[in-house]
C-alpha cells in the first residue's frame, strides 16, 4: 500500500468504535487466510484485491457493523448470508452480493467459501 492509501485507509478508520475495528480487522485477516490480499481505499469505500482485480468491496464502516459487498457473475440466492442480492443495472453480468457483519462469528464457513469463490473467480 503506498502511504497515500495508508493514509487513506487509516481516515476511513479514524473515528470508529473499538468494535467496529474489531469487524475490520478480522475480516480482513480472515480473507488473508483464503489467499494474498490486499486493501485499496477509494473515496467512499475500501476495495479488497487479489493480485489481478477488486474482490470485494467495504462499503460501510458503522457503529457496531461492517458492511461488504461480493461482485458476482452470477446470482447466488441459495444462501444465509447475504442480506440482499441486486443485478448492477446496465450490467448483465455483475450481481452483488450485499453481506453484513455485526460478529466475528459471522465470517462461517459459508461466508468463507463465498470469500473463495470471490478471490478464485476471474
Amino acid at each position: 500500500m503506498t502511504p497515500a492509501e495508508e493514509h487513506e485507509l487509516s481516515s476511513f478508520l479514524t473515528g470508529k468504535s473499538e468494535h467496529t475495528l474489531l469487524l475490520f480487522n478480522h475480516f480482513v485477516a480472515q480473507f488473508k487466510t483464503v489467499g494474498d490480499v490486499s486493501l485499496h481505499p477509494a473515496k467512499t469505500m475500501i476495495g479488497v484485491a487479489n493480485s489481478h482485480k477488486r474482490i470485494a468491496w467495504i462499503t460501510q464502516l458503522g457503529r457496531n457493523f461492517i458492511h461488504v459487498v461480493f461482485p458476482f457473475k452470477q446470482e447466488y440466492p441459495d444462501n444465509l448470508c447475504f442480506q440482499k442480492i441486486a443485478q448492477v443495472p446496465g450490467d448483465a453480468h455483475q450481481f452483488n452480493h450485499h453481506f453484513r457483519m455485526l460478529n466475528c462469528d459471522d465470517v462461517n464457513e459459508e461466508v468463507l467459501s463465498f470469500m473463495r469463490m470471490a478471490y478464485e473467480e476471474k
